[in-house]
């Protein structure tokens, strides 16, 4: 089979991390894949074997770039030949393939966007309500994939999207590679002992919320951060007089050996599709503690250790489940990410192309 992927870059985040885990997966089943980049950023490192193709060096937004930037894709792709499943991820991305007119296309949905929109309209309740109808305009009429049940769930419910339209694959996860990788030497990893959070800085991520929890625990610990330096987070930690006790760490890329040797994991978001680091937390065995956000957490989370969830946007509720976890590791069982297995989420994707 032969598959196109199409992202805007790979600067780091997660849904570029599993669509090019995607990728190498279903290359090293014998498929032929393509991953497309519409500008050239890449944090992560891209397998010499995979096909890579960069549309542009950067993006060009607005009404008119997108329809340029589509015309050129069209092009590209035409020259490439047929595919049997087209599958972009993220707004932008999934906007300009749409454009493209590209046939076997799915828009892969990797966040819970009713949330972003309902966060948008506290500041710009008009620029909300143009992106929920563009949001709408773009994903009712197309198929699409959902990363998780509560991803399916919202955008029927909010987007018009039919249920018969929506096609809910999680993302792989591949215990071996993961462990491997989390056996790698590491530079600059704490000899304190420390709780970490790995999430770009955005407000959807919350880290007011993680530092204002950070101020009531332990001060003995240290809180990493696995996030690119950016001043406004600098600034946050200042105010609060956490210098001494928080540690931002840069992007890694390769998070596992930091995952594998902190205390705790926690994740503070406001909304999430399915946050891939809970996962891979628990496949390293290092204990997690999350808000209970739409959507993903409680898919991961609610049968082996609901009392891991808290409620989003509370600083208390979140330090006290930290503390208590910390106090008392609890007991950490895997079996349930039977359902997130590289393999069974690659036959997934072969199932879908071959229906196309």
């Amino acid at each position: 089979m032969k598959f196109l992927f199409v992202v805007t870059n790979l600067a780091g985040g997660g849904a570029e991390k599993a669509l090019l885990k995607l990728s190498s997966g279903l290359l090293g089943r014998g498929h032929q894949v393509c991953l497309m980049l519409l500008e050239d950023r890449r944090s992560y490192a891209v397998p010499e074997e995979l096909r890579l193709l960069v549309l542009g060096r950067r993006l060009h937004r607005g009404w008119l770039g997108k329809r340029l930037m589509a015309r050129r894709l069209a092009r590209q792709v035409s020259e490439l030949g047929p595919f049997d499943l087209v599958v972009s991820t993220l707004p932008f991305a999934d906007e300009v393939v749409a454009l493209a007119g590209l046939p076997k296309h799915y828009c892969r949905i990797a966040n819970t966007l009713s949330r972003e929109i309902e966060r948008l309209a506290e500041g710009n309740s008009s620029k909300a309500t143009r992106r929920s109808a563009r949001y709408r305009d773009l994903y009712s009429r197309r198929p699409l994939i959902a990363v998780s049940h509560g991803v399916a769930e919202d955008m029927e419910q909010h987007f018009g999207v039919a249920h018969n339209r929506i096609a809910t694959i999680p993302n792989p996860f591949d215990t071996g590679t993961i462990l491997a990788a989390a056996d790698q030497p590491a530079d600059g990893l704490p000899e304190r002992p420390y709780v970490i959070h790995v999430g770009r800085y955005s407000q959807q991520k919350r880290h007011d919320v993680l530092l204002d929890a950070w101020l009531q625990m332990d001060s003995e610990l240290l809180l990493v951060l696995l996030v690119d330096e950016d001043p406004r987070l600098q600034s946050m930690i200042d105010a609060r007089g956490l210098a001494d006790r928080v540690k931002i760490a840069g992007f890694q890329p390769n998070p596992y050996p930091w995952i594998k040797k902190a205390r705790l994991l926690v994740l503070c978001s406001d909304h999430e599709g399915l946050p891939n680091v809970l996962i891979e937390a628990l496949l390293c065995g290092t204990p997690v503690v999350s808000t209970d956000c739409p959507s993903g957490p409680r898919e991961i989370l609610g049968d082996c250790c609901p009392e891991a969830l808290v409620p989003c946007g509370d600083p208390l509720a979140l330090a006290t489940t930290m503390t208590h976890f910390l106090r008392n590791p609890p007991s950490l069982s895997v079996s349930h990410l039977d359902l997130y297995r590289e393999d069974r989420v690659l036959e997934a994707y072969e199932a879908l192309a071959g229906e196309n």
